[in-house]
């Protein structure tokens, strides 16, 4: 009799153990009840993605560039540099640019090859903007019907880029030459060639 009592208290007891589990696995959670706040949810990590600046072309990187221009019958060879190193091409400096220049004709009967101008525009600007131009530079020859150019003889000059907005990052030169060449070696009569060139030099920041 003692045995069969000690039974069925010890099935009371776990039936009882049984029901308290599952009341507390089906229980609300603390931050269900009334007033409770839930918690704060972890940021999800973001990524930030970093474009890096582009490099700024700069022709005069080397010291100096060739260039090979045609105009017509005219073939020109000009060689551009600059007395002013390219670190200290800033934006408030006065900054030379010099070219030396001797053409060539083809067909060669004779004839004569007359620079009769030169215009240099600076237009400065900053990524793909362009900003307000420099006033031109021209160099207008002073005889008639111009400066021969025809090898042996070459043309020389010196142009300056001024000051340039502060935040341009570079500057665009926009270089025309305009030729005369006689139609016949006697002859009084000239056909006008025309040439033009670009050069882009970088501004430099200067040193703090």
């Amino acid at each position: 009799m003692t045995g069969s009592v000690r039974r069925r208290a010890g099935a009371v007891i776990g039936a009882a153990f049984a029901s308290v589990l599952l009341l507390a696995g089906c229980g609300t959670p603390p931050w269900a009840q009334p007033g409770a706040t839930a918690p704060t949810p972890l940021p999800t990590p973001t990524r930030t993605q970093v474009i890096a600046p582009q490099p700024v072309p700069n022709d005069l990187a080397s010291g100096s560039t060739e260039r090979q221009l045609q105009a017509g019958s005219v073939a020109a060879s000009v060689n551009y540099w600059s007395t002013l190193s390219m670190d200290r091409w800033t934006a408030t400096a006065l900054k030379p640019v010099n070219l030396s220049m001797i053409t060539t004709v083809t067909p060669d009967d004779g004839q004569q090859v007359y620079l009769q101008r030169a215009t240099m525009i600076a237009v400065p600007g900053i990524g793909t903007e362009s900003l307000p131009a420099l006033p031109p530079q021209v160099d207008t020859a002073t005889v008639q019907p111009g400066y021969p150019v025809l090898s042996p003889y070459s043309y020389s000059q010196t142009f300056n880029v001024g000051e340039v907005p502060a935040e341009a990052t570079f500057v665009t030169l926009q270089i025309t030459y305009e030729f005369l060449v006689q139609t016949t070696p006697t002859s009084s009569e000239y056909a006008k060639q025309t040439a033009s060139d670009t050069l882009t030099v970088a501004i430099a920041t200067p040193a703090e």
